[in-house]
């Protein structure tokens, strides 16, 4: 019999895929997202944090979803938008909370 040659999975190396990152995020006066605002580590991960804004060019596609109202609720207004540059991202408002997410699809 041959022995698998992968490394066993370590669970404290695991983390999770496209967790969504908190963004701030400027609407236009159709209360569309129009700028994001999203911090970005530059100092491996010990302070130094910079700011980095982007421009929304194109809005494709809104929807909401309201959940689980009885545990506890989700209420969320999502975006999926184009960025200057061409960049394709997801943008979430928390309406529970009014925080901003941003996620890759």
């Amino acid at each position: 019999m041959v022995t698998p040659a992968r490394a066993p999975l370590r669970t404290d190396r695991l983390r999770a895929v496209n967790e969504p990152r908190p963004v701030t995020v400027e609407l236009n006066a159709d209360g569309a997202p129009a700028k994001v605002w999203r911090s970005r580590d530059n100092g491996g991960g010990q302070g130094g944090q910079e700011e980095t804004a982007a421009v929304v060019e194109t809005v494709l596609e809104m929807w909401r979803i309201d959940d689980e109202w009885w545990r506890q609720l989700i209420s969320r207004q999502y975006f999926a938008v184009i960025l200057a540059g061409g960049g394709r991202v997801v943008l979430f408002e928390d309406l529970v909370t009014h925080e901003w997410f941003m996620q890759t699809p």
